[in-house]
């Protein structure tokens, strides 16, 4: 038996000439950000849905797997959705600094965006949204 999957792929080029590759499977409807080809030697699960994939070595991001997309990225009346980044609070200190570090600069931070909520002055909790490509306005 074949099962036929439903899968998007599209590249854009960033303004820096790196083509990013993006694979949308409508029918889980989970989707990848490639920024680099290889295999990741690390994955972190940043919150339930968004997981980076890296290589913890040359400390750079492989890829970024959304799932749920449509529901990470579908906005609301008073601007995105904004998630907790409870992933971080597990890693051991070093790999957390490597991760902040690589999900805050580009070409991650294109797709995802990060800042703090502050419940009082004296405590801070990492949040993410996910940016909606314009190549991928006409998906979920």
């Amino acid at each position: 038996m074949t099962d036929d999957l439903d899968i998007y792929k599209t590249d854009i080029t960033l303004d820096d000439g790196q083509t990013i590759h993006f694979m949308y499977d409508r029918d889980s409807d989970d989707l990848e950000i490639v920024f680099e080809k290889g295999r990741a030697n690390c994955a972190v699960e940043l919150t339930d849905n968004i997981v980076l994939r890296l290589d913890r070595e040359k400390e750079k991001a492989l890829s970024l797997i959304l799932l749920n997309f449509s529901i990470l990225a579908q906005p609301t009346d008073m601007g995105p959705k904004n998630f907790p980044l409870t992933g971080l609070a597990d890693l051991p200190d070093d790999l957390r600094q490597t991760v902040v570090k690589i999900i805050t600069s580009p070409p991650v931070n294109q797709f995802l965006k990060v800042s703090y909520f502050y419940p009082s002055p004296a405590e801070r909790f990492p949040i993410t949204y996910v940016e909606r490509p314009p190549s991928l306005a006409m998906i979920a």
